[in-house]
């Protein structure tokens, strides 16, 4: 019989992608895939809920040639949610496209129904309070014919008499509102003054509350930190995928697609700028009540035309909301990579991904929000921050400036892991840095069952060392294994956490050797080889425990894949270490999501940096989004940002002469020769000295 033939699908932003039958629809794909897209009437087509983009062009990272003729013909039921502007950009509702061909298809936020979890929670750590806006009050006498004095001029005068401010400056915009302004305030204006030179916004009366924006942009997530600049509160953290994961999960993959695509750096950069007014707006209505729906005198839920229940507002008794806009926000700092920074500024970012890589601008910049095209108060300005080098930018100078080891005497090795690892070593005497290609392996890409951190991802893991039986933990559910019901766990795949914890429990457990490879004397029902791919595999997850009718495994190549990321990152910390002339390190700080997720006995049993004490392993979070509220909340940090830009030394690793040696030996676990004391008591004698 003749076999069915196959699509290859990706679903993007979460990275899963496999071949399904032909004739599928989009939603049937998604499930099979472990992917959730809203379909809230079971595929009638009247919800409009599960709305897609079907991506067009030659992925080479994925090869895949994605066209929207890849997918059935149009339907009219489709035009009730989709408008001409949207057909025309190519989406879809999941449940009307069936499969012809390989597709991309991207699955904006609001249709995602199991939600990535961004753990990028802000840090109760110290900043001085000094922003770069801030706000002057003064009241000023009416014009009269013996003093006819201009509005700006009058509002000047006050501005030098009763705060010493000289020679300002206004932008043309907040000039513009001014007359009108000031006459709605009966002459008592409050004026934001940007870094004491220039006037960029007017309002009537005296204003106390005032807004900001700090935002980390990664290579896979990104997060907000939305501030009020007179208190230094943070009112909210808001996250989202990184909209340019379609073009590729890593930065290269994104300027390989700018090479290859003419507009395709406008087209990232503006999915970008997109993403983050929907971040700014988002963070915005957390001002206001919350919405319920409104019912009739029989309580019945009041619907609109197309069908939709009306939304009400429901406020909380006796609590007040600032009801803003994204137009009241007027101060925002960014931190990215330095591809990632190039591509949002729309500069050609080619040269950076070619030896010996240099960025386009070091500096830090400001820009102003309406050349950027972003939502907040027009003649605010975006800051910036600089960049080291090509493939360590502003983020780590954030990360820099939050952890300040430049002013420390411990000799710190700071890890920031992500889908492009970035380290730092060293003290007040001197710091260098390196960026070591890590992969999106340990954030769950590229393996039989990774996934984001999402409802259903396996986030911990333990295995019996003489039974080999698993027990685990998936997110959006707080029993483990051990304490459900298969059918409870709803296991979909694996994420970045679960990803560490697996191969130091495969190790520790036995069931792989130090080099990786499948031992051959492990004898238990949970390993196998697989009959496709004639490779060895695992099983955590049995599929009556899965939400995709499958078993949830970890393959051989899967481990391989974790071990290029740990290789590299390890590699990274002892050529840095080597080049420093120290062989040891006072503490080990990991940044980033998995900073926060870690477990850092296992960290060290995987090898993912040489040994050190275990409670000197420390967690801070995401420092790089530290870094970017510490120069939105005080202005010095910019100018400490530049300094120290310039000021650490970046040292590339793969120049250095036996790299490939040290990275082959780094893969081993945790290392294929150097000794590992403070694993002495947590680890088995025969499988730590294991040959």
């Amino acid at each position: 019989m003749e076999e069915m033939k196959k699509a290859k699908v990706i679903f993007q932003p979460s990275g899963r992608r496999g071949e399904v039958d032909l004739g599928l629809n989009l939603i049937e794909a998604s499930r099979q895939l472990g992917v959730d897209i809203e379909a809230l009437c079971g595929e009638k087509k009247v919800c409009g809920k599960c709305k897609v983009r079907i991506e067009e062009g030659l992925f080479e990272k994925y090869g895949v040639n994605s066209s929207r003729g890849h997918v059935s013909e149009w339907q009219p039921e489709e035009g009730k949610f989709i408008n001409g502007q949207e057909r025309e950009a190519g989406f879809r509702l999941a449940c009307c496209c069936k499969l012809a061909g390989d597709v991309l298809v991207f699955v904006p936020e609001e249709s995602r129904a199991g939600k990535q979890v961004v753990s990028k929670a802000a840090r109760d750590i110290h900043i001085e309070h000094n922003p770069a806006v801030k706000l002057y009050y003064v009241e000023m006498a009416e014009p009269s014919f013996e003093k006819p004095t201009g509005d700006f001029e009058r509002v000047m005068d006050e501005l030098r008499r009763e705060h010493g401010l000289e020679h300002l400056r206004v932008d043309y915009l907040a000039l513009l509102r001014l007359p009108d302004v000031i006459r709605q305030g009966k002459f008592k204006v409050t004026a934001a003054v940007w870094m004491d030179k220039e006037v960029i916004r007017f309002w009537p009366g005296k204003v106390t509350d005032y807004y900001g924006m700090a935002i980390d942009i990664g290579t896979t997530t990104v997060a907000a930190y939305f501030c009020n600049l007179a208190t230094m509160e943070v009112i909210t953290t808001v996250s989202m995928m990184n909209p340019q994961c379609k073009y590729g999960e890593d930065v290269m993959s994104r300027i390989t697609y700018h090479m290859m695509n003419p507009g395709g750096l406008e087209r990232m950069s503006a999915d970008m700028i997109e993403g983050l007014n929907s971040l700014v707006a988002q963070a915005c209505e957390f001002t206001h009540p919350p919405k319920v729906k409104k019912k009739d005198e029989k309580g019945k839920t009041v619907k609109d035309e197309a069908g939709n229940p009306v939304m009400v507002e429901a406020p909380e008794e006796g609590k007040t909301y600032a009801r803003l806009k994204p137009g009241d926000l007027v101060d925002m700092t960014i931190v990215c990579n330095t591809a990632m920074h190039h591509i949002l500024l729309k500069l050609n970012p080619e040269y950076v991904g070619m030896a010996p890589f240099p960025p386009v601008v070091h500096h830090s910049l400001d820009i102003r929000a309406r050349d950027l095209g972003l939502s907040i108060h027009e003649s605010s300005f975006v800051h910036v921050l600089p960049n080291e080098a090509g493939f360590v930018g502003a983020d780590n100078v954030g990360v820099l400036i939050a952890e300040e080891p430049y002013k420390s005497d411990q000799m710190q090795l700071i890890i920031d892991i992500g889908t492009n690892g970035e380290l730092v070593l060293g003290n007040k005497e001197k710091l260098i840095s390196s960026s070591c290609a890590t992969g999106p392996a340990l954030e769950g890409a590229q393996l039989s069952y990774g996934m984001r951190a999402a409802p259903g991802a396996i986030e911990r893991i333990k295995i019996d060392p003489a039974t080999h039986e698993v027990d685990y933990k998936v997110i959006g559910r707080d029993a483990w294994r051990s304490f459900s019901k298969p059918e409870e766990m709803q296991t979909k795949g694996i994420c970045g956490s679960g990803i560490l914890d697996v191969l130091a429990e495969l190790y520790l457990s036995g069931v792989i050797l130090k080099s990786g490879k499948f031992s051959s004397e492990q004898k238990s029902n949970r390993t196998r080889v697989n009959p496709d791919t004639k490779q060895p595999e695992f099983v955590i997850a049995w599929k009556e425990e899965t939400s995709i009718g499958r078993d949830v495994v970890v393959s051989q190549k899967d481990v391989r894949q974790i071990q290029l990321g740990k290789g590299a990152l390890y590699c990274g910390c002892k050529l840095m270490m080597r080049r420093m002339g120290v062989d040891k390190v006072d503490v080990v700080k990991i940044a980033g999501a998995f900073g926060t997720h870690v477990d850092r006995q296992k960290a060290l049993i995987m090898g993912l940096f040489p040994d050190c004490a275990i409670d000197h392993i420390v967690s801070v979070g995401n420092a790089a989004g530290d870094g970017a509220r510490a120069a939105l909340l005080n202005r010095e940090k910019r100018v400490e940002a530049n300094w120290v830009a310039r000021n650490v030394e970046y040292i590339e690793l793969t120049v250095e002469k036996d790299f490939q040696q040290q990275f082959m030996e780094a893969m081993h676990i945790p290392h294929m020769k150097d000794d590992f004391p403070h694993l002495e008591s947590v680890v088995p004698e025969e499988v730590l000295k294991q040959k």
